[in-house]
């Protein structure tokens, strides 16, 4: 009776080299490896090996992370169940870290995928060659823990020498022979950009200065053939350069600076000038009265453009605290504020105020503080012609059903309100509102339909200007309750602003009911309608006060 034939178990073989020293040779490490991996398969043909075609080898690539190309497409290949048994030179070939090796096993465990080691003889299906594994493992992190105080001691020692350790080439810096000598031109580049901050005081200025002159960051070319830098010199690299003790001749490591083996580029004395400067707005800004209170919607407001908006505060002349919410791109002084119909910045009372009565009227329960917004509100984005509120239903909610609390939410949406589920692990929900925020004369106004639970501020001025219209008419005989056979006694008012005033008293019933509760259009004020031509028409007017913003 013939045996049964032996089960054929596809062998894939993995290599890895930490330094690409070497690699262009034509038989090195990688090839050593695979050829004692590709001996150790064959012995074991009886037991139905067999190392399949495909390559993984990292060359140039540390062991300490797993944020390499062919141990990726090997775990890929694992999970899709191409492979029966992987197999390396050594442990450490296939990581150096105890808490990836416990990944990758497990990915192996799950597939059935069985892991040996040419020249560390041990099996990963029982007990004890998991054991062996994790001490062999705990060395090699171990070994790599020691090479890398061991580098770091380097460097401190070469830093200390004033040799330069590598990194991003800085501007006004070319690499030869592993030293930086001085490129001319961006030499100069750097020393107007120190000269220039002293005579205008401010990095964004300088940075707009030399974008207007197209002068932009060193450029160069990874070794993987990537195109990097070649940008405007934003205001934070400016400040980088300014900061930079490279530009004197020296190195710096940690705390510590040392004189560099490299030429200076700026004299100590501009560099020092500059410090000073930095000094000087540093005491500044600490000595500013008070900082602003927390922002409820820091890191929750968006413009729309999709950039974060970022809180920002000031004092008026008698001392009172104003905050903002200002787009990035307004305060890197890229777009100015009235340009196109975006809203870049609004007053943050005034936005979180609007925010708190929208959640107030569709909160189950309407007892809410403005402190509950941090934790409710999930994204507020401020469109060119609506305004977008995504809320957290678990928060909104409690634990009711969604159905349930979608059908209690739509019950308590304003007429052109819109309510949207959103997808993902947190559940929430998007209101569309038919509410436009902008910044007018330093006052955030609201533009379009305002939640009719939501009542705007009622205009003093407005509202008096109407009292004062009624008794000044009624005293003239004048007044629409005027009865008709009184009329004849009637007098107009004096002053083309007298008259132009009177024209409160002819408003629709239901507007001048508006004005009085402040339910009026947030836009419309006593110098709107005394400049506008407002019809006497009922009808016309209602029509007027639409087009103003809803009532």
């Amino acid at each position: 009776m013939s045996a049964a034939p032996t089960a054929r178990r596809r062998c894939a073989i993995y290599t890895r080299k930490s330094s690409e020293e070497g690699l262009e040779q034509s038989f090195n490490s990688l090839h050593a490896q695979r050829e004692a991996c590709e001996a150790y398969v064959l012995s074991q043909a009886g037991e139905g090996w067999e190392a399949i075609a495909t390559t993984y080898d990292d060359g140039g690539f540390s062991g300490g992370k797993l944020e390499r190309p062919a141990i990726q497409q090997l775990l890929a290949d694992v999970d899709a169940g191409k492979i029966d048994v992987v197999v390396v030179y050594k442990v450490d070939r296939l990581t150096r870290s105890l808490a990836d090796f416990a990944k990758i096993v497990e990915r192996f465990d799950a597939s059935g995928v069985s892991f040996v080691s040419v020249t560390q003889a041990f099996n990963t299906t029982n007990s004890m060659g998991r054991l062996t594994l994790n001490v062999l493992l705990s060395f090699a992190q171990f070994e790599r823990e020691v090479t890398g105080e061991r580098i770091r001691d380097k460097i401190a020692a070469s830093k200390a020498r004033g040799m330069w350790m590598g990194g991003t080439i800085p501007l006004g810096y070319d690499l030869r022979d592993r030293e930086l000598v001085i490129n001319p031109s961006e030499a100069a580049t750097v020393r107007s950009i120190f000269s220039r901050y002293l005579d205008l005081g401010s990095a964004r200025k300088v940075s707009e200065e030399l974008a207007s002159q197209g002068v932009l960051s060193k450029a160069w070319t990874t070794r993987h053939g990537r195109r990097m830098g070649g940008l405007p010199i934003e205001r934070g690299a400016i400040l980088h350069i300014l900061q930079s003790r490279l530009y004197i001749g020296e190195i710096v490591h940690k705390t510590e600076a040392h004189p560099g083996l490299h030429a200076p580029i700026v004299a100590r004395a501009v560099f020092e000038q500059v410090q000073a400067t930095f000094q000087i707005a540093r005491e500044r800004y600490r000595s500013r009265p008070r900082r602003a209170p927390t922002a409820l919607l820091a890191g929750r407001i968006f413009d729309a453009s999709g950039e974060p908006m970022s809180p920002s505060f000031g004092y008026g002349k008698q001392g009172r605290l104003y905050r903002y919410y200002i787009a990035m791109s307004l305060q890197k002084g890229r777009l100015d504020a009235s340009v196109g119909d975006e809203v870049r910045r609004v007053s943050a009372e005034r936005v979180e105020a609007f925010v708190l009565e929208v959640v107030r009227r569709i909160a189950p329960a309407a007892i809410l503080e403005i402190g509950d917004l941090a934790a409710i509100v999930e994204r507020l984005e401020l469109r060119s012609d609506h305004t977008q509120l995504q809320l957290s239903v678990g928060r909104l909610f409690g634990g009711e059903h969604a159905d349930l609390a979608m059908g209690r939410l739509q019950a308590r949406l304003a007429p052109g309100e819109r309510a949207f589920w959103e997808d993902g692990n947190r559940v929430s929900v998007r209101l569309s509102l038919p509410v436009r925020l902008q910044l007018r004369g330093g006052r955030t106004s609201f533009d379009g339909h305002l939640p009719t639970q939501q009542a705007s501020t009622i205009h003093a001025g407005l509202v008096a200007a109407l009292r004062s219209a009624h008794a000044e008419l009624d005293e003239l005989k004048a007044s629409p309750l005027t009865r008709v056979s009184e009329l004849t006694e009637a007098r107009a008012p004096e002053g083309q602003h007298r008259r132009q005033l009177s024209r409160l008293a002819f408003l629709a019933p239901d507007l001048q009911r508006a004005i009085i509760e402040g339910r009026q259009p947030t836009r419309l004020n006593l110098r709107t309608i005394l400049k506008s031509d407002l019809p006497l028409d009922w009808a016309e007017q209602r029509r007027w006060f639409e087009r103003m913003g809803a009532v």
